[in-house]
């Protein structure tokens, strides 16, 4: 029914309501259109999109998709946020990364708009030595530092510990984290790292840093090794878990030992998963705590990052967008701290300009777009609530998975979360390969003319544990292969688009040929004859009405002219003298690798 506003005006008033069942009929009607005779639900199905953890998202949520109440913001279960002010008084914390020594790079960040310090220390960052240097001249009473130490923990621990009573800064003064975190570094090496230090220090932390905290709940090895949404939140919550055990053991309260963890997540550009993830994770540890019997000490404190496994290397301008909208989804996701990584991450160490666009990437969505004024403003929302109900629940189940199997550090050393990640990752592959996940300047509109962008190399990260995957991987292997080509003979390999009839029957898909070769480093040439365009194969490209009265005769002229291989864009229909065919959902990356491999490409 309408329900009309307190003054009584409505423009609907005289409007019947729309049922879900008109709406149902409508959309049979446009799929029915396009050769899809479907009905009722089969119609909504129709335009439903899967997503990973055996997710489907609908076109259409209604007040009729209930989800479990969110409760307020700084109140259990924390799906709203973990503070009843949300960040409206001060956004959110702005984390810069620093994975090396840079000579003003700190306080250049801080300065313009970072308001904390994500350090990278030890084997792969800055060594612990390098520390007091790295701070030089950084107010560490009013700058939080977080560490990420890995083996080094305990060293880097004493030396910034050590440079806050130096400096005078007074422990309650003190934010941040010293950055243990034993699983993470298990997942990351594959080496085992002894608790008992590690207990000491959030004991440490407890009795005489209020504002520090001693352990990262780190769920970026998962996240980069091709997990799910879901796997990331089930094993954060399972390293969570187990990290209670450690401490609580240890002698520390349920209440301290919550205290002392923060928890990292990374954030896609898909921004309504992203958005859902981050409330279902408060939600999934307000849980933990509710049973641990300290409902009240349930609230998740949240760093996201910016994904690693979206960076491209290729066209990396294009990261800019990426990590905007991940920034954006972090924000709405109710992200306590939020690090982006610079748009030339994957290629090395980060210029000046790649850093100040980072920073200034959080500082226009909070200052100019103001989206940390609203606590939760995707909350409400039908779709949104449903999703994180949705994924919360696959997430606990994963989690529940773990404890049965003995715990993270079981699953770890058993290799049955490799397994479980390396599936998730494989049917990845296979969407990215038939371009179903679009990576745009890489699988999609390519540029073979770009200049390339180089960097200075970046310290080697640990490795020995769970694989470092990306998405660009197999394209960018495809490119790699056509720029040693273009290096060796001084020009790319060419194929030659054979195009039949006037624009209006070809343009479609000549565009679609030309794209998907230049994917992977394959120069599309138009005009002239065959003979002149240095290629040894073509593409035909047309409309399938002049397919069905030419093909066959374009065939055979291609190859009287000296083509070793005729594609046809397009369904497969059985041409004589076709000898493969490119269409939308083939596997790109099988035909590019053969189409290399028949040119001599190595």
């Amino acid at each position: 029914m309408t329900v009309l506003p307190d003054d009584g005006l409505s423009l609907a008033a005289e409007f019947p309501d729309a049922t879900h069942e008109q709406w149902q009929r409508l959309v049979e009607g446009v799929l029915r259109k396009s050769g899809q005779e479907v009905s009722g639900a089969a119609a909504e199905d129709a335009l439903s999109t899967t997503l990973e953890d055996g997710l489907r998202t609908r076109p259409l949520y209604t007040a009729r998709d209930t989800a479990p109440e969110p409760g307020l913001p700084g109140f259990a279960p924390f799906v709203r946020g973990g503070r009843p002010e949300g960040n409206t008084v001060a956004g959110w914390d702005v984390r810069q990364r620093h994975a090396a020594l840079a000579d003003g790079a700190v306080l250049t960040d801080l300065e313009n708009g970072a308001t904390s310090l994500w350090l990278l220390v030890g084997a792969g960052g800055i060594p612990v030595s390098g520390l007091r240097r790295a701070l030089d001249g950084v107010h560490l009473d009013l700058a939080p530092v977080v560490l990420d130490a890995g083996r080094d923990v305990e060293a880097a621990a004493r030396e910034l510990l050590g440079l806050y009573a130096e400096r005078g800064a007074a422990p309650e003064a003190a934010r941040g984290n010293l950055g243990a975190d034993p699983l993470g570094y298990e997942a990351r090496t594959g080496q085992r790292q002894d608790f008992a230090p590690v207990a000491t220090l959030a004991e440490h932390c407890a009795g005489a840093y209020p504002g520090l905290r001693a352990l990262t709940v780190d769920a970026l090895p998962y996240h980069e090794a091709g997990g799910s949404a879901a796997q990331e939140l089930g094993a954060a919550l399972a390293t969570g878990v187990a990290y209670l055990r450690e401490l609580t053991g240890a002698g520390l309260t349920v209440e301290q030992s919550c205290a002392q963890l923060e928890f990292r997540y990374a954030a896609t550009a898909d921004q309504f998963l992203t958005v859902a993830k981050l409330r279902a994770a408060r939600r999934l540890w307000a849980r933990v705590a509710e049973v641990c019997g300290v409902p009240g000490a349930g609230a998740q404190l949240q760093h996201a990052v910016t994904s690693p496994v979206m960076v491209t290397r290729r066209d990396p301008w294009v990261n800019m967008l990426r990590a905007t909208v991940a920034t954006l989804a972090a924000g709405v996701g109710g992200a306590d701290a939020v690090t982006v990584l610079p748009f030339d991450h994957a290629l090395g160490l980060p210029d000046a300009f790649a850093r100040r666009i980072a920073r200034n990437t959080s500082t226009i969505l909070m200052e100019e777009s103001h989206l940390a004024r609203v606590i939760d403003p995707a909350g409400g929302s039908w779709y949104v609530e449903r999703l994180t109900d949705e994924l919360a629940r696959a997430g606990w189940e994963f989690f529940r998975s773990i404890e049965r199997a003995g715990g993270q550090a079981a699953v770890l050393r058993s290799g049955r979360i490799r397994a479980d990640l390396a599936k998730t990752w494989q049917e990845r592959t296979t969407r990215l390969a038939t371009r179903r996940e679009p990576i745009t300047g890489v699988s999609e509109f390519p540029h073979l003319a770009e200049r390339p962008v180089t960097r200075e190399p970046a310290p080697e990260p640990p490795s020995g544990g769970l694989p470092r995957v990306r998405r660009d991987e197999a394209f960018e292997a495809l490119r790699a292969r056509s720029d040693a080509h273009l290096a060796a003979t001084g020009a790319r390999p060419r194929i030659f688009l054979a195009t039949i009839g006037p624009a209006a029957a070809h343009t479609a898909r000549a565009a679609f040929a030309a794209n998907l070769f230049q994917a992977g480093g394959v120069e599309p040439v138009t005009g002239g004859g065959f003979a002149d365009s240095g290629a040894t194969e073509a593409v035909l490209c047309s409309s399938d009405a002049l397919y069905a009265e030419q093909a066959e005769q374009a065939a055979a002229d291609l190859r009287a002219a000296g083509a070793r291989q005729v594609t046809l864009a397009g369904r497969p229909a059985g041409y004589a003298g076709v000898d493969s065919y490119v269409f939308a959902g083939c596997d790109a990356v099988a035909v590019l690798s053969a189409t290399l491999d028949r040119m001599g490409v190595s």
